[in-house]
């Protein structure tokens, strides 16, 4: 017997069952398991607002601890300007010629001398002779006094440049007619370390003559 030869009812009839079967199938199929992920789902959901309700109380002190993080790297930046590092010797050798042009002096010598090392730095002095007008020395020597870097200067000589040899001086230069007065002294400069470092004799580190 066709479909069509079948009474209105029974038609009605078999198409609600396909209808329900097809609704179990699906149920059982599709359905379920889309209803099981939207559980998991929400499973995950639960526990990650769990554990942002957790990380609340930190959240407000977050802005307060970038703060101090971004305050200790600049005390970090300028330590390191005070007192580098490493041995960036050229680095303060330029410093002072530098600061000897800008003072108008004549800066001839460094002569590196014995390291020292220390539990948590090195002490790395050059003896140092330069010459120039008498208060232009003294304008280099202030200057030097308002570095950044620390470097501490000692055993001071000065003598008029027609007697060099009174302050050590090693060499005698044609000298312009504005310099009086030439100068020896000892300029000392720091750098930090972590490990006990090797010892900087003058064997080992060549004196620079200008």
């Amino acid at each position: 017997m066709n479909f069509s030869e079948l009474s209105g009812i029974k038609q009605w009839g078999l198409m609600l069952g396909g209808a329900a079967l097809l609704t179990v199938a699906l149920y059982f199929t599709y359905f379920k398991s889309q209803r099981n992920a939207n559980a998991s789902s929400q499973q995950a959901l639960t526990a990650k607002l769990e554990e942002n309700a957790q990380l609340e109380p930190y959240v407000s002190k977050l802005a307060e601890i970038d703060r101090q993080v971004a305050s200790l790297q600049q005390q970090l930046e300028i330590e390191k300007r005070i007192v580098p590092d490493e041995k960036e010797v050229d680095g303060f050798m330029k410093m002072l010629d530098a600061e000897a042009l800008k003072s108008g002096i004549e800066l001839r010598r460094y002569t590196a001398q014995p390291s020292a090392a220390k539990e948590f730095y090195t002490e790395v002095p050059f003896e140092v002779e330069l010459d120039g007008p008498y208060y232009s020395m003294l304008n280099f020597f202030d200057h030097v006094a308002k570095l950044e870097r620390i470097v501490n200067v000692s055993n001071l000589l000065v003598a008029n440049v027609k007697k060099g040899s009174d302050a050590k001086a090693k060499h005698t230069y044609q000298y312009a007619p504005n310099e009086s007065v030439v100068a020896t002294c000892l300029a000392t400069t720091f750098f930090s370390h972590d490990v006990q470092p090797a010892v900087l004799t003058p064997a080992a580190a060549k004196g620079r003559v200008r």
